[in-house]
C-alpha cells in the first residue's frame, strides 16, 4: 500500500498543480456552475476518453491523460459546489479555492484508502477502459440523482459518485504515469 500512497500523491500533485495554474489564469470562475453543469462537464471528458479508446485517434492531438486530470479536478470542484452551493459571482479567493480543493481531495483520498484495503488493490488488475466505463456509469447515476433533486432511497449520494469518479481517474492516471497498463 505504500507504493499506492506514493503514486496517489504523485498524480494528485499533477492534478493539483494544473488546478492552481488554472486558478491563476481564471480565478474560481467555476463557482457559477451548478452541480448539473459540472456533471455534464465530466461527462464530456469521459465521453471523449471513451471515443479515443475506441477510435485510437485524436483530432486535436491530446490523449486521454489530460482528460482524466480534468475529471479529477471537476470532481473536486463538484464536491466544493455541493458543499458551498453555486454562486452568481466568484465569491472565494484563489487561496480559499485551493484550501477547499485540498480538503475535498483529502476526503476523497481517504475513501480510496479505506476501499483499497477492503478490495486488496483490485484496481491494479483492471483495464483503464473499465475505469472509463465505470465513470460513465457513475455519471448516469449522478444525473438520475440530480433529476430526483438529490433524493435517493438506498443509494449513495452525488458526493460519493463524484468521489468515485475522481478515484477511478486517479487509478487511470497512476497506470498511465507508471506504465502499468497491460
Amino acid at each position: 500500500m505504500s507504493d499506492t500512497k506514493a503514486q496517489f500523491e504523485h498524480v494528485i500533485g499533477i492534478c493539483r498543480d494544473l488546478f492552481i495554474k488554472k486558478l491563476h489564469d481564471y480565478g474560481a470562475s467555476w463557482r457559477i456552475m451548478r452541480p448539473e453543469s459540472i456533471t455534464d462537464q465530466i461527462f464530456i471528458k469521459a465521453k471523449r476518453i471513451r471515443n479515443l479508446e475506441i477510435k485510437k485517434v485524436s483530432q486535436v492531438g491530446e490523449g486521454i491523460y489530460p482528460e482524466f486530470i480534468g475529471i479529477v479536478n471537476y470532481g473536486i470542484i463538484g464536491l466544493i459546489q455541493l458543499d458551498l452551493g453555486f454562486s452568481s459571482t466568484v465569491d472565494i479567493s484563489n487561496r480559499e479555492a485551493a484550501d477547499l480543493y485540498d480538503k475535498f481531495m483529502t476526503q476523497t483520498k481517504e475513501l480510496m484508502y479505506a476501499k483499497n484495503a477492503d478490495y486488496d488493490e483490485a484496481w491494479r488488475d483492471m483495464r483503464i477502459n473499465s475505469y472509463t466505463d465505470l465513470i460513465l456509469t457513475k455519471i448516469q447515476r449522478t444525473k438520475q440523482i440530480e433529476d430526483n433533486h438529490g433524493e435517493t432511497i438506498v443509494s449513495e449520494g452525488i458526493d460519493a459518485n463524484y468521489m468515485d469518479m475522481v478515484n477511478y481517474s486517479l487509478f487511470a492516471l497512476i497506470k498511465l504515469e507508471y506504465g502499468e497498463e497491460k
